[in-house]
This record gives C-alpha cells, sequence and structure tokens, in this order.
C-alpha cells in the first residue's frame, strides 16, 4: 500500500512541475518575459527527472519485476528518457532541444495517467515471455530509441520551418532595400536584415547540427534494441525473427531512419531532404510504438490495450 501511495505522489509532483513549466513557457511566448524561462525550466526539470525516477524504482519495488511489462510502465519510462536527455541538453547549454524534451515529458506522462489507461496502471503478473533478463536490455533500448528518434525528428521539423522562413523573408527583405532611396535607410535597412539573417542562420545550423547528432544515438539504440530483441526472440520462441506486426514496423523505422543518415552524410543532398524524411521517421515511430499496441496482435499482444467505451 505504502509503494502505491510513493508511486502516486511521484507521479503526481512530477507532471505538476513540469506543467507548471510548460505554462510558464508559454506564458512568456504570448505575453511578456518576467522571468528567464530556460532557467526555470532547468530548476523545474530537476526535481521532474527526480521524481520519475523515483516512480519508476517504487514501481519496480513494488510489482517485483522492471516497470517494462505494459504500455502504461513503458509511457513512463518514455517520459522519464525524455527528462534524462534534457539533462544531457542542459549540460550541452542546448535550449531549442530543452523545450522539446521539456514539452514531450509532459504530453507522454500525461497521456500515461489519463483515464485512457487506468486498467492497465495497476501492476501485473509479468507473462511467461516477459520472465527473461533480456527484458531490462531489450526494452529499454527501444524505449531510449524512441526518445532520441523523436526529438531528433521534432528538430529535423524545427529545421524545416525555419529553413523556409529564411528562404521565403529572404526575398521579401532585400525589395524592402532595393525601394529604400536615402543612403543612411539604405545601411540601416541591410545591416539590421545582415544581423537578423545571421542569428536565423545560427538556429538553423544548430537545429541540423542537434537533430543529426541526437537521431544517430537513436539509431544506435534502436539497432542495439532489434538485435537483442532477436537474441531474446530465438530464446523465447525459437525464432530470431517472426514477421510480428511490432517487428515489422520496428524493421520499417530502422530503415527510414537508415535512409535518414545516408542522405544527411552526403553532402549531395540539401539539408532539406534528410529532414523530411526524420519528420516521415517522426509518425512511423508512433505507428510502431502506440499503433500496433491497438491492433492487440501478434507475439506482442501484451503491449496492447483497449479504448474504454462511453
Amino acid at each position: 500500500m505504502i509503494f502505491s501511495t510513493l508511486e502516486h505522489i511521484f507521479n503526481h509532483i512530477s507532471f505538476s512541475i513540469v506543467s507548471i513549466v510548460i505554462s510558464i513557457w508559454f506564458f512568456n511566448l504570448l505575453v511578456t518575459e518576467l522571468i528567464k524561462p530556460y532557467e526555470l525550466s532547468e530548476k523545474g526539470m530537476i526535481p521532474t527527472f527526480l521524481c520519475l525516477t523515483g516512480l519508476l524504482v517504487t514501481r519496480w519495488i513494488y510489482s517485483g519485476h522492471f516497470p517494462l511489462s505494459d504500455l502504461y510502465e513503458s509511457l513512463i519510462f518514455l517520459s522519464w528518457s525524455f527528462s534524462l536527455i534534457h539533462r544531457v541538453s542542459y549540460f550541452k547549454k542546448n535550449k531549442n532541444l530543452s523545450a522539446i524534451t521539456a514539452s514531450s515529458t509532459i504530453f507522454t506522462q500525461g497521456f500515461a495517467t489519463s483515464s485512457l489507461l487506468s486498467e492497465i496502471q495497476k501492476p501485473a503478473i509479468l507473462v511467461p515471455a516477459l520472465q527473461s533478463e533480456w527484458l531490462i536490455m531489450h526494452v529499454s533500448m527501444m524505449i531510449l530509441s524512441y526518445a532520441a528518434l523523436l526529438c531528433g525528428s521534432l528538430l529535423s521539423a524545427a529545421f524545416l520551418v525555419f529553413t523556409f522562413r529564411k528562404k521565403s523573408n529572404r526575398s521579401f527583405s532585400f525589395k524592402e532595400i532595393q525601394y529604400s532611396y536615402d543612403r543612411s535607410t539604405i545601411l540601416r535597412n541591410t545591416s539590421f536584415v545582415s544581423g537578423k539573417n545571421y542569428y536565423k542562420s545560427q538556429l538553423i545550423q544548430q537545429l541540423d547540427f542537434w537533430s543529426y547528432r541526437v537521431i544517430s544515438l537513436g539509431f544506435l539504440f534502436l539497432t542495439t534494441g532489434i538485435l537483442s530483441g532477436a537474441v531474446w526472440a530465438n530464446e523465447a520462441w525459437g525464432s530470431y525473427w517472426s514477421w510480428d506486426p511490432k517487428e515489422i514496423w520496428a524493421f520499417i523505422t530502422w530503415m527510414i531512419f537508415a535512409i535518414y543518415l545516408h542522405i544527411r552524410t552526403n553532402k549531395n543532398f540539401p539539408g532539406e531532404n534528410s529532414a523530411l524524411v526524420a519528420v516521415l521517421g517522426f509518425l512511423i515511430i508512433w505507428i510502431c510504438y502506440f499503433g500496433v499496441n491497438l491492433l492487440g496482435i501478434g507475439l506482442h499482444s501484451y503491449g496492447s490495450f483497449t479504448l474504454p467505451s462511453s
């Protein structure tokens, strides 16, 4: 009973803190900057990370197994993974990645604690297929890869948005300078436009740089997760590969990001091409992780759930 109470306390505290952080972020964007949101985010995400860690440890002790046996536990672990990446981005002083990880943490944890998953929030006995030491290795690597790949894909999406805006504003800015007849006005406008373009160029380069780094890390985790899953499958079911729906979509996800890395490292392709592939990968990940569970079929059906009827 005490472990169940601690789990709820950690859950509500972490969700409340990150909700306040995100609310102040949006308030500063819409109204005015009362305090520095980046500093507040770092101060708020520290107790959030600790509470999520405490939640997972409590769940582990309470259930008697590593908390990765169903969709609810994997969502909590995914939320913890986002907060872990947030801590890493803090040491790198990357504000763009920090904003994405903080937002991802609240949305993931919010869904995990919603009424949609209320039936599977209570710990259950592990099914025989999950009673293996490979559970920690395989599932944790897959969830960490999802977190890293999702963050990297969102950075790529931001890269596309800023690149498009920069290209669309460039012609407009030069037209403004062309119709300025006064010499001092021309110099002033040119200085303003060049400074603004320099800032956008730096931002675009950072988004491209970090999306590539984070996706590369996620791809490494994904490869490790798939390989360890194949070894586990051979021990449990006598076959390394069974063309299960989860396995098929995991392979599709791997292929999409392998294509991304190939295009990204090829200098003959512009950066927008690889970013488009990453955005496609963002959708594929959710199909692999969440969409397949709605079907409730295949060898991975223990991770499925049903939506409550109204």
